[in-house]
């Protein structure tokens, strides 16, 4: 029996992980788990946001995958060493990925990073950057309106060009070359911040960072059948098919809602 590769998210943001993996590895089988149920984990304590992380990571261990991705950046910030201790499967977050990919890009050394503030306030980007670029200026910036834009669909609203002027200002002004998009929501806006910020400005995505970095840990499956698709939320399944089915490119068909009991239970 194949073995899935499972991905979780704060909410529907870690589609565009989701998406990119599907593209690097069309044979693979994904499980994909959106805590929808409480989202945003932006603002939430670090100790909480930990214990988020381990129901959702539990929930995908007992679905018997191979290896775990964070698509969550606030949850790859501050829980993969607790995640690690669950399993001996890798345990894979999107801060190293984005931040390699952030290094390569930049030619004058000035790379904003946007994200929740669980995110910013972790510094996790910042630390890993500077390991790998020490002469690097990273400009840390907090947008938490962005994340509640993409849940709700509003990425082409003209409120989201205003308030990505509104957070933006600074980066602009600091002369940055490089931006890492420190969410997985974060991307489904980047039409609206690379027109605010200009053509000169590359953007990093974390979802086809990490689509790279597994093409180097994995090896490729020579199966000729398709991987097969499984969604899982914790709540708001409508709304999330809604979106997903926009991110995707297609409409969802094993999307099955989690009862977050300590149990789990799919209904």
């Amino acid at each position: 029996m194949k073995q899935a590769i499972g991905i979780f998210d704060s909410g529907v943001g870690g589609l565009t992980v989701f998406k990119a993996i599907r593209q690097a590895f069309p044979q693979q089988d994904l499980i994909y788990f959106g805590d929808t149920a409480r989202v945003p984990y932006g603002p939430k304590s670090p100790n909480t946001i930990i214990e988020y992380s381990v129901q959702n990571a539990r929930f995908l261990l007992q679905q018997g995958i191979k290896t775990l991705i964070v698509a969550c950046n606030t949850s790859s910030s501050v829980a993969i060493p607790d995640l690690s201790k669950l399993s001996n499967i890798p345990i894979i977050g999107v801060i190293d990925p984005g931040s390699e990919i952030a290094v390569r890009s930049t030619e004058n050394k000035k790379i904003g990073v946007i994200g929740t503030e669980g995110t910013i306030r972790s510094k996790a980007y910042s630390k890993a950057i500077k390991s790998l670029e020490p002469n690097a200026q990273v400009f840390s910036l907090a947008c938490p309106l962005f994340v509640p834009i993409v849940e709700e669909g509003w990425q082409d609203h003209p409120i989201a060009l205003r308030i990505v002027q509104e957070y933006l200002k600074p980066m602009k002004d600091n002369d940055i070359d490089t931006l890492v998009l420190g969410c997985t929501h974060y991307p489904l806006l980047s039409h609206v911040i690379q027109e605010y910020l200009g053509e000169k400005v590359k953007l990093v995505d974390s979802a086809n960072a990490i689509g790279e970095y597994l093409k180097k840990l994995m090896p490729a499956e020579h199966d000729a059948k398709p991987g097969k698709d499984s969604y899982f939320v914790s709540d708001n399944e409508d709304k999330f098919a809604t979106i997903a089915s926009r991110i995707l490119g297609a409409d969802l068909s094993t999307l099955k809602r989690v009862r977050l009991y300590e149990s789990w239970f799919v209904e």
